[in-house]
């Protein structure tokens, strides 16, 4: 390693602080991130290591009167039940990642103020899921369908990026769960390019 390589570890330090401070945001205020800290996160973010370089995602972010439509669409599709995925879900989960999973589900519903067995609460709960808890933008990362696995895991990592290159600037924060790809391409006609995969939606904003 040169010297100029080196690793200050005020830089690890600040790495540690960014993905300490990752939190599930439940409700975002509707004022757009400026368009110059949107680029220097994107900037930022395509830095992220992929196979073979191939920096297999595709992003597109929304805003303003495009984030309503695109909220219109994700409200259709769970309405209408037609909100399937690009790569299947787990076939089922076990032991220890079930223990986890439940965990936070529990969490998360508890934040909110809804006891646990409230099906219906948890119902309208879920339904906010496809309303992006109000956020002003959705980022839509995709993959051409052709990559398949390899290029979901590239934007994967993509996406763990943006997330803390999003704390980094201070007026936004994440969602919970970006990282699942819960709505399906067939579902976003005119999102998407021809063939692509939806790996993951993930709507930002300031908290």
């Amino acid at each position: 390693m040169k010297d100029t390589d080196t690793i200050d570890p005020a830089d690890a330090d600040c790495l540690d602080r960014l993905l300490t401070r990752r939190y599930s945001c439940r409700a975002f205020l509707p004022d757009p991130v400026p368009q110059e800290t949107l680029e220097r996160i994107v900037t930022m973010a395509q830095r992220t290591a992929s196979w073979c370089n191939s920096q297999a995602w595709q992003v597109v972010i929304t805003r303003g009167a495009a984030t309503e439509r695109f909220r219109t669409a994700l409200l259709a599709a769970t309405d209408n039940g037609t909100h399937d995925s690009d790569i299947p879900f787990p076939r089922e989960y076990r032991d220890v990642y079930l223990a986890r999973r439940r965990e936070c589900g529990f969490q998360l519903y508890d934040s909110v103020g809804i006891a646990k067995g409230d099906r219906a609460a948890s119902a309208r709960q879920g339904r906010e899921n496809f309303r992006l808890f109000g956020a002003p933008h959705v980022a839509i990362i995709s993959t051409p369908e052709p990559l398949g696995t390899y290029g979901a895991v590239d934007c994967g990592a993509y996406v763990a990026n943006f997330m803390a290159h999003r704390n980094f600037k201070r007026s936004v924060e994440s969602l919970e769960s970006p990282t699942q790809p819960w709505v399906g391409s067939r579902c976003l006609p005119g999102w998407l390019g021809t063939g692509a995969w939806a790996v993951a939606l993930s709507g930002f904003g300031p908290p």
